[in-house]
């Protein structure tokens, strides 16, 4: 005779345990919020005027050619059988055909999509590897109200840089060092000086505020009483700043490292037409231009799960430099 043992509880424990809620929870945000991109995306284009047949057909077209390709696109059907079909598709990885180019949409973006991801990951490791040495060594000199003037300067550029938009520099960057010192190139994605100027742009004004929220985090940190005892310790300064004070002090940074990661995906839209960079950012103009439902419809599809997947693995980083926090949400 065989005996079941069971263990009282343990369906329960695992179901109550934080990190199980916290997956839980982000996972069920995620697919909410990747089923609202989605018809965003359908009913923002659909809601759109004009006709985008006769708009990639051209003003020449005849009347019968234009009704036969709306009909083999399904654009004759009603708006809610577009959208289930629409929903059918996606879920088979087909996002549809381009009416421009006819070619699959999903070709398109997989051809352009490695310039894009390229340059905003480059953009971000730029504005992280600036931003926090320099919000660090702010943070360090002007302690405790040590030199204002210093403080103030710092502030002051900070601002001034964050405040300036991302393809008003990029134009600027293009005038003076391609145009007038022909330094680098003005356009194209080449070689390696073909990145400097987009990269630029797209990194100066995320750094300048990542800079100053590093600095105002350590600063809130230096008045902890754990810093306080261990500066009381003589401990020395490398691990007063760097193993202690520096932990702490970029979540904060981190967090908003993330979405301004998710602003750099969406930033590259406009720096890319700048600098004519080959990537999802131009296609998308282009494609809104000439009324292209299906390729604007999956370009958007891109950016906006590419943001949120940004955003949860800032959330699942932060939960494993702070399990706390996946309690306190419980």
């Amino acid at each position: 005779m065989t005996t079941t043992v069971r263990v009282p509880g343990t369906t329960a424990s695992f179901t109550s345990h934080p990190w199980v809620r916290f997956a839980v929870r982000r996972l069920a945000r995620l697919v909410g919020s990747v089923l609202i991109l989605i018809s965003a995306a359908f009913l923002m284009i659909h809601l759109i005027p004009g006709d985008p047949v006769r708009s990639a057909l051209g003003p020449a077209a005849t009347k019968s050619l234009i009704d036969a390709r709306r009909e083999s696109l399904g654009l004759d059907d009603p708006l809610w059988q577009q959208y289930l079909h629409f929903l059918q598709h996606l879920f088979t990885g087909d996002l549809g055909t381009s009416i421009t180019t006819g070619l699959p949409v999903s070709d398109v973006i997989r051809d352009r999509l490695p310039a894009t991801v390229q340059l905003a990951v480059a953009a971000f490791l730029v504005a992280v590897l600036i931003a926090l040495p320099v919000g660090l060594a702010m943070g360090v000199l002007t302690r405790a109200g040590r030199r204002p003037r210093t403080e103030l300067s710092f502030t002051s550029t900070t601002v001034i840089l964050a405040a300036i938009p991302e393809f008003l520099l990029a134009v600027g960057l293009v005038y003076f060092f391609a145009v007038k010192l022909h330094w680098l190139p003005v356009a194209g994605r080449g070689n390696m000086s073909s990145y400097v100027l987009p990269v630029i742009s797209l990194a100066v004004g995320p750094a300048a505020v990542l800079a100053r929220i590093c600095r105002v985090e350590l600063l809130a940190v230096l008045q902890t009483d754990y810093l306080r005892t261990a500066r009381a310790k003589r401990l020395p300064a490398a691990a007063i700043y760097l193993r202690h004070a520096l932990p702490n002090a970029v979540t904060a940074t981190i967090t908003l490292g993330g979405l301004l990661l998710g602003g750099m995906v969406a930033g590259t839209v406009l720096v890319e037409n700048v600098f004519g960079w080959p990537g999802l950012g131009s296609t998308i103009v282009s494609s809104i231009l000439a009324k292209d439902y299906p390729l604007v419809q999956g370009v958007v599809l891109v950016y906006g799960v590419g943001v949120l997947l940004v955003n949860l693995v800032v959330d699942v980083t932060l939960a494993l430099l702070d399990p706390r926090s996946t309690i306190r949400e419980s």
